[in-house]
């Protein structure tokens, strides 16, 4: 793909830089000035000398890079100007403070949307559709195989799954991801069913929120010298790292059920030795990516991190002119490695 010199935005090895405002959007090298989408490590890095980010992300930001890191933080829809720049943060719907960043010079509007899913979670701010010239996208989900069912129904399931595990005198292990999943997990769950713990990867950071005035339910955190039978029964909630961990051991007999969008393919479950497979995601799916693209009017699509050259492949065939972007940022390909399923998968 040709960079054309007067682009607003370009990608570059550090990131994706405005030169008209000298700035970079969610850069992985440490640069002057950085504008962070949302809080997930591979759009928020440490080693810029500051920040920007919606104010929602302020404490997660500050719990992994750092308390002392200069951070400006800013309102969905307020506007700021750097160098002649306008920029302004929009709902992007993927977790907890997640911004699309629209950026305006010259009467050219370019927006990049990080990570961003479509169904509103209730925790969240819903997903916000910008009009544009240039939209940046994700692909993270990017193939027609990938459709979500409502969250509604994927907790009815979880808490069936919870009752079951119950009845079976079993407790129940629920994995994901501890900033953005695991605060929708919490507040939908049925609490009537039994007691909640939490592991303390996901205490760290719902506890960061809350601290921080953001009106998230409190839960316990599971330690080591809490005698075993008060996890009778419970639902404990853990990152995707704990599953086949030695701490897992201490809730025997336990089930094991995972909440990702790569559940959605037949096999991955069984890999991850787990019991149950939950399709939950924090990003949008091939249907959800398409109508968000659409949503933008955008003239000119770049395709970014996931299944890249099909989806931009896609657009291109219904006359959205598109091009794919190498970058660095992972998603939720972090806990599966992508080149192991994408064989098992036939597109439409």
């Amino acid at each position: 793909m040709s960079i054309k010199k007067n682009q607003l935005l370009t990608f570059t090895d550090k990131g994706i830089y405005c030169k008209q405002g000298d700035f970079y959007i969610d850069p992985w090298r440490g640069v002057d000035k950085a504008i962070i989408t949302h809080a997930h490590s591979d759009h928020a890095r440490w080693g810029s000398k500051s920040y920007l980010s919606h104010k929602l992300s302020e404490p997660i930001l500050r719990l992994r890079l750092g308390r002392d890191i200069n951070l400006q933080t800013i309102d969905y829809n307020e506007t700021l100007f750097l160098n002649g720049v306008k920029i302004s943060l929009h709902p992007a719907g993927h977790i907890i403070g997640s911004a699309q960043v629209r950026v305006e010079y010259e009467g050219e509007v370019w927006v990049a949307s990080g990570d961003y899913k479509i169904e509103y979670d209730g925790v969240s701010e819903a997903f916000e559709p910008v009009k544009c010239n240039v939209f940046i996208t994700e692909s993270t989900f990017g193939l027609p195989v990938y459709r979500w069912q409502s969250q509604k129904d994927i907790i009815h399931d979880i808490n069936n799954w919870w009752w079951k595990n119950k009845n079976a005198g079993k407790q129940s292990i629920l994995t994901g991801y501890s900033l953005g999943k695991a605060q929708r997990i919490l507040e939908n769950i049925e609490e009537s069913i039994g007691n909640i713990y939490l592991h303390g990867a996901i205490d760290a950071v719902q506890n960061a929120f809350i601290d921080f005035g953001i009106p998230l339910k409190k839960f316990t955190r599971w330690t080591s010298d809490m005698p075993k039978d008060k996890a009778k029964n419970a639902l404990i909630v853990a990152p995707p790292s704990a599953a086949g961990s030695p701490w897992l051991k201490k809730f025997e007999p336990y089930s094991l059920g995972i909440c990702s969008g790569w559940m959605q393919i037949k096999g991955n479950q069984r890999r991850r030795n787990a019991d149950a497979g939950f399709i939950l995601s924090d990003h949008a799916d091939w249907n959800g990516l398409i109508a968000a693209v659409k949503a933008t009017e955008a003239q000119k699509v770049f395709v970014t991190h996931g299944y890249t050259s099909i989806f931009s492949r896609f657009l291109n065939e219904v006359g959205i002119e598109s091009d794919e972007v190498k970058t660095e940022y992972g998603g939720e390909n972090e806990e599966i490695e992508v080149e192991k399923i994408v064989s098992e998968i036939k597109p439409e």
